[in-house]
């Protein structure tokens, strides 16, 4: 976990860099997918290097989201911690719009009224 608290507004005022950043990394990952569903079984050595790339690329995002203050989830899902709770996103939702307590988490989520 971080220690930078958001408001809805702060996290707001990133959250269109935080999408088209998920954005990127998820087109990316899906290339990558896509290409390694394509090999034959027996191209097991190709396969085991594009896994190793899309883990590099799931990993390079979540190192991004970290650095700009977020507390990474899952893949493709952050929270903005509050101090309360935890303004919640997840792709490829299109707004910043849902919070859970921190007894809650993820699934206990409710939208922002």
């Amino acid at each position: 976990m971080t220690e930078k608290r958001w408001t809805l507004a702060t996290a707001r005022s990133i959250f269109s860099d935080v999408r088209a950043r998920t954005e990127r990394a998820v087109e990316s990952t899906e290339k990558l997918l896509a290409e390694r569903d394509a090999l034959a079984a027996g191209e097991g050595g190709a396969r085991e290097a594009l896994d190793q790339r899309i883990e590099a690329e799931v990993s390079r995002w979540a190192r991004e989201m970290e650095a700009l203050g977020l507390d990474v989830k899952g893949v493709w899902q952050v929270d903005f911690d509050t101090g309360s709770g935890c303004l919640c996103w997840q792709w490829p939702e299109d707004d910043l719009d849902h919070f859970h307590t921190y007894e809650d988490g993820f699934t206990g989520r409710t939208p922002i009224q």
